[in-house]
C-alpha cells in the first residue's frame, strides 16, 4: 500500500468569466460597504433566506440559504478594503456547479459615482456550459440591479 499523501478536492475552475458590473450615483465605500459585506449578500439576493458565518476575516465559511431549499457554502479566499476587492470559492452546493470562484470590486469614477463589478468563473455539473453561464449571468445582472435599486 502506497503512503497517503496530500490531496484536496479544491481546485479553480477553467471557463471563461462571467461579469455583472453597475455604475452607481454614490461614493464608492458606500458602496463597498453593501456589495463588500461577504456576510451581507441576503440583502441584494431576494432568493436568499439568511447566511450563516463560521469564522471571520480570509478563510471564513459563508452558508447561503436559498428559500427552495438549496444551499451553497463558500469560502472567502482574499480581501482586501483598501483597493475594495475580494475573492471567494464554492466549497459545497446543492445546485449542480461543479467549481466556482468569484470577485467582487468596487471602483470610485469620480464626482460622487463608482462601478461595482462581480465576475464568477464556474463549471456545472451536468449542464452545459453556455447553460451555466447564462444562469450565472442572469443571477449576477438581477442582484447587481438589486444593488442599483437600494442605493438609488
Amino acid at each position: 500500500m502506497k503512503p497517503l499523501q496530500p490531496d484536496t478536492l479544491i481546485r479553480n475552475p477553467c471557463a471563461a468569466p462571467v461579469q455583472a458590473c453597475i455604475t452607481v450615483e454614490c461614493e464608492a465605500a458606500r458602496l463597498w460597504a453593501l456589495v463588500g459585506h461577504f456576510a451581507g449578500f441576503d440583502t441584494f439576493i431576494p432568493s436568499l433566506s439568511h447566511i450563516e458565518m463560521t469564522g471571520t476575516g480570509v478563510g471564513a465559511l459563508r452558508t447561503k440559504f436559498f428559500h427552495d431549499g438549496h444551499c451553497v457554502v463558500e469560502q472567502l479566499n482574499s480581501r482586501d478594503e483598501a483597493a475594495m476587492c475580494m475573492t471567494w470559492t464554492t466549497i459545497y452546493n446543492t445546485l449542480g456547479i461543479a467549481r466556482l470562484w468569484a470577485a467582487m470590486s468596487v471602483e470610485a469614477l469620480g464626482d460622487g459615482r463608482s462601478r461595482a463589478t462581480w465576475t464568477i468563473i464556474g463549471e456545472p455539473v451536468e449542464a452545459t456550459q453556455a447553460e451555466f453561464d447564462a444562469f450565472a449571468q442572469a443571477f449576477a445582472d438581477s442582484a447587481m440591479e438589486n444593488v442599483r435599486r437600494i442605493l438609488g
